[in-house]
Order: C-alpha cells, then structure tokens, then sequence
C-alpha cells in the first residue's frame, strides 16, 4: 500500500508540467483560499448525495456517476501525457488515442472490476486529479484544505462515524474510489462478499492517496526559488516536496499500526498531518518560505 502511495505522488508530479502546459486547471486564481470552501462545499453535497442514493437504493445512479468521472480524469490525463510528443502525435491523433484509451479502461473496469484494475485505473485518476488540484491551488489553500478535511475525516469516522457507514455501502460497487491489497494472490476482489468479520485484504480510500498529494504538487509547482533535483521519468523535484512525500509516509507508517489492530481508522489526520509536518521540514532545509509567495 505504501508503494501504491509513493506511485501516486511520483506520477502525480510528473503529470505537472504537461497537464500545466495544457491549461488543465481546476481554479483560475490558485492563491484564492475561496476555492477552498468551494471544495468543502462539494464534498459535503457529494457525500449527501450517495446517502440519499443508498437510502432510496438506487446505486446505480452512483456508479454511473463515478465511471463517467473516471473515464473523464482519465481523458485529461492521457491527452496531457500524448500531448509531450507533439512529433509524432498530432492533436487530431491525440484527441482519438485519449478517447478510445479512456474509454476502453473506463469498460474493463466495469466489465472486469478485480483488485489489479482497480489498483491501476485508481492510481491513473487519483494522481491526474491530484496533480490538477496541486497546480491549480498554491500552498497556503492546500494547506487550509487539508487542515479543514483531517478535521471532517475525524468528525466522521470518530463521532459521526458517518465516513464509515458510507464506505460500507459503496463497496460493493467495486469502483477505484478505494485502493485494494490483497493478503495472499488468490484473492478476488469480485467475489468479495464484505461480510466477513476478517477481510482477505486491506483497503484504503482514494482521498487518502489524493489529499496529501495535493501538497506534494503544489509545493513542487509553486516553491520556485529553491533548488530542484531531477528524477528519471518524474522530473524536477524541489526540497519542499521531498519532506512533503516524506512527511506522508510518517503518517502513513503511524496509520498502519493502528490499522493492523484492526480498527478502521480515519486516514487524513495522520496523512495530512505528516504530510505538512514534511512539507515545513523540507521547506527549513531548502531555505525556502512556508507559505510561499504569500508572506
């Protein structure tokens, strides 16, 4: 899990530069902490929109929802990554290849919705929009957007336990809005019947993967003045975002003990935690300003 977690980050940082030269954003002002509040907003309709859809059984609607938005994020990601060879791949060609990938992926996943599909198909959309969401927001919004999510996640898996109830009634649906690792090969995630008390396998929300993310990006886009090192096949990567990815796994390895007691356990208060604890380590070590171009 705590590689599937790295692949999301590295991906996410290389998918940076070409979504950025695409002008695929999500906000036109990324020092605008409003956008913020929009994105709360969004998220607190969503999640009442799925338990209304549970309560009049309707899940259907759900999952047509979420594979159109898959097969979407999925477009933006393939026509950012083709479009770095405009030599060879026209515009035209770019715009067909985008389609017919996206859309074949977007079937097999509802045809075939085993651990493995999900895994990659989620780690394709969780570090596209990731790195959609860290361009298009500087790091203080990022950082108040994580601060405000760790606090929901914990009101809702703790004392609502809200969180909890809406993952146990979406999972049957098999969609890469969670990460699957199995315990042993044989596992099959399609005859999963989740009524087990001990699971073959441990599961881990997307947004677990794609909330930290978000700072691991935007302190690698938007810390400029610093010096950046350069990874094969992900590109530069500044201090900041190193402490930022380092930070995650402190977290992560912290969540993990708690997890393998048993217990579901709110994701976003250890990994948003440990990813901006990381993100101010790297930022004292780099010489760079915490809070960007802001102070």
């Amino acid at each position: 899990m705590a590689f599937i977690l790295l692949l999301v980050q590295l991906i996410a940082i290389a998918l940076s530069k070409p979504l950025e030269a695409n002008d695929f954003k999500a906000f036109e002002n990324p020092q605008d902490t409003g956008n913020v509040f929009v994105w709360v907003a969004i998220i607190l309709i969503f999640t009442a929109f799925i338990f209304l859809v549970i309560k009049l059984n309707k899940k259907w609607m759900i999952q047509a929802f979420i594979l159109i938005t898959v097969g979407w994020t999925m477009g933006y990601v393939f026509y950012a990554l083709f479009s770095m060879f405009p030599q060879f791949i026209t515009s035209d060609t770019n715009l067909v290849l985008t389609i017919m990938i996206s859309a074949a992926l977007t079937v097999i996943l509802y045809k075939f919705p085993e651990w493995y599909v999900i895994d990659i198909i989620g780690m394709i959309i969780g570090a596209g929009s990731a790195s959609i969401f860290g361009i298009s927001l500087d790091v203080v919004p990022v950082i108040l957007l994580l601060v405000l999510l760790l606090v929901y996640d914990y009101i809702a898996v703790y004392q609502t336990k809200h969180m909890v109830a809406l993952a146990e009634g979406v999972m049957d649906l098999r969609l890469p809005i969670l990460l699957v690792i199995p315990k042993h090969w044989n596992y099959s995630f399609r005859a999963e019947k989740f009524e087990k008390e001990e699971r073959e396998a441990f599961f881990m929300g997307l947004g677990d993967a794609v909330m930290p993310t978000l700072l691991v990006v935007s302190a690698n886009f938007f810390i400029t003045e610093t010096t950046y090192y350069s990874l094969p096949l992900i590109g530069a990567i500044n201090m900041p975002a190193i402490g930022a990815i380092l930070g995650t796994f402190l977290g992560f390895s912290v969540l993990m003990v708690l997890v393998m007691k048993g217990k579901p356990q709110a994701g976003l208060p250890f990994l948003n935690c440990g990813v901006i604890l990381g993100y101010v380590v790297g930022s004292l070590i780099a010489g760079s300003s915490i809070f960007g171009g802001y102070f």
